[in-house]
């Protein structure tokens, strides 16, 4: 797999890398790493790229991702506070050769092997991560280690989570591609609202529609207009829950000018109707 790499540097003094990210933007580009990481959203919304998953993030997203998985973060929209999250990155060998063979590790290795998708836990599990994910910064270089270990040991204990990335998704591309990976997803956060063609599209990455098509179908698994619809509908998802406002015009607002249509869209990616999901959403809240 070739796509964007991003060289992280670990010190040899140090197991792991741990950093807090604060910037106006998540900006760091479709990319990959042979790192393990481990990333809680401190600050900030948008959209989450994780293999060919397109799915919302919000201030308490924390996810783990697998060796080599392509990612990124990507604001929607302007921000009053910077972006900001607390991530955590390793090597395959961080406690030596075969220690996840260990019986002490077993659990931890099998949360690992599940990673090559991408998992992403769920509140209740984060809300126990939390405090000790805050606290390590403060931490001595061996209590961050074994606070590290814990979360580990903690996220595979746990079975609320839910894997990201389709199971037969692979990514084949040269450093070309991941530019241009990056120029469509840039382009469909831009234009979401307006109609698109795949000619306009395939002009800005310089290749003919029919090369676009299997361009993207190869590295997304999935058609241009389908990931179009997909991004649309989660930006939906997002008004559904954020505003009051009525199912038609948050149609509107994501792109949508046939309220049927956005209907038939909805229902095909989420499961259910527009209300439906709201209303799922304010029980939630109410208890």
């Amino acid at each position: 797999m070739k796509a964007q790499l991003e060289k992280i540097s670990v010190s040899t003094q140090n197991s792991f890398k741990l950093f807090r990210y604060s910037k106006p933007q998540f900006d760091a580009p479709w990319h990959f790493h042979p790192e393990y990481e481990l990333t809680y959203i401190v600050k900030g919304n948008g959209i989450r790229y994780v293999g060919d998953s397109v799915t919302e993030f919000e201030e308490g997203d924390f996810v783990l991702l697998g060796s080599n998985l392509p990612h990124c973060w990507r604001n929607v929209e302007s921000q009053n506070e910077n972006a900001e999250s607390i991530v955590i990155q390793w090597n395959d060998d961080i406690l030596g050769p075969g220690w996840q063979d260990k019986n002490e590790f077993a659990m931890i290795k099998n949360l690992l092997a599940a990673s090559t998708r991408g998992v992403k836990f769920n509140r209740e599990v984060t809300s126990r991560i939390k405090p000790v994910l805050l606290g390590m910064p403060k931490q001595s270089s061996f209590e961050k280690l074994i606070s590290f270990l814990r979360i580990l040991q903690l996220l595979a204990l746990s079975e609320n989570y839910e894997l990201l990335s389709g199971d037969n998704f692979t990514i084949k591309a040269n450093l070309v591609e991941s530019r241009n990976i990056d120029l469509v997803q840039n382009f469909v956060a831009k234009n979401y609202r307006n109609p698109m063609s795949l000619r306009e599209v395939s002009n800005l990455v310089t290749m003919t529609e029919e090369t676009f098509c299997r361009f993207f179908k190869r590295t997304f698994s999935k058609s241009f207009f389908t990931f179009v619809n997909e991004y649309k509908i989660k930006r939906a998802c997002k008004l559904l829950i954020e505003s009051n406002d009525q199912v038609s015009e948050i149609a509107f607002e994501s792109g949508y000018e046939s309220l049927p249509f956005f209907h038939r869209q909805f229902k095909k990616f989420i499961g259910c109707t527009p209300l439906a999901y709201r209303k799922k959403y304010i029980k939630a809240f109410q208890v």
